[in-house]
Order: structure tokens, then sequence, then C-alpha cells
């Protein structure tokens, strides 16, 4: 195996916080902004060569509250259309914007 064949797990810069953030949801039930929350880490993550931990528990998320990947993303534009999210986010984080 050659050098370009090897690819090294990288460190998300937001791995901790988003770490605490799965944790979270793990020990939490399945509401708007729960979902809304995962479709955003699960985006972030997407492609992403590293945190195969976090991107492990997405598949245990998606296991226990039984929804598919994409209707996740349907619930979540669907609750952002009412804008039910951005108002209860009290940080001015981008991934909101």
């Amino acid at each position: 195996m050659d050098s370009l064949e090897k690819i090294q797990d990288q460190q998300h810069p937001q791995y901790k916080s988003d770490r605490a953030s799965v944790n979270s949801l793990l020990a939490s039930g399945a509401t708007d902004y729960n979902l809304s929350e995962l479709a955003r880490l699960i985006l972030r993550y997407r492609g992403f060569p590293g945190a195969r931990d976090i991107q492990s528990k997405f598949k245990k998320l998606l296991l226990k509250w039984n929804p598919t990947e994409e209707s996740i993303y349907e619930q979540t534009r669907k609750t952002h259309a009412k804008c039910e999210v951005c108002r209860k986010q009290k940080s001015d984080r981008e991934d909101w914007l």
C-alpha cells in the first residue's frame, strides 16, 4: 500500500462540542429540535475523514428513533420553514443561519 492509499483520520475542530451534543441526543427523545440537530451534525460530518465514533453514533440514533436520513431532512425543512428551531437556539452559531 503506497502513501496515497493511506488515509489518516482527521480531528474535526468542533469534535469536542459535537461529541457532547451527540451524547446528549442519545440520552434524549426524537423532538423536532433533536432531529434538526442530528440532521445538522450528519451533514457536517458527511464525507469527513475522521470522528468515526461520532459518525457511528449517528447510526445508533437513526436506529433508536427509527427515521430514515431523508425523513430527518424532510422534517427539518418543515421545522425550519416554521422557524421553530431558529428561535429555540440561544447561541449565534452559524449552522443555524
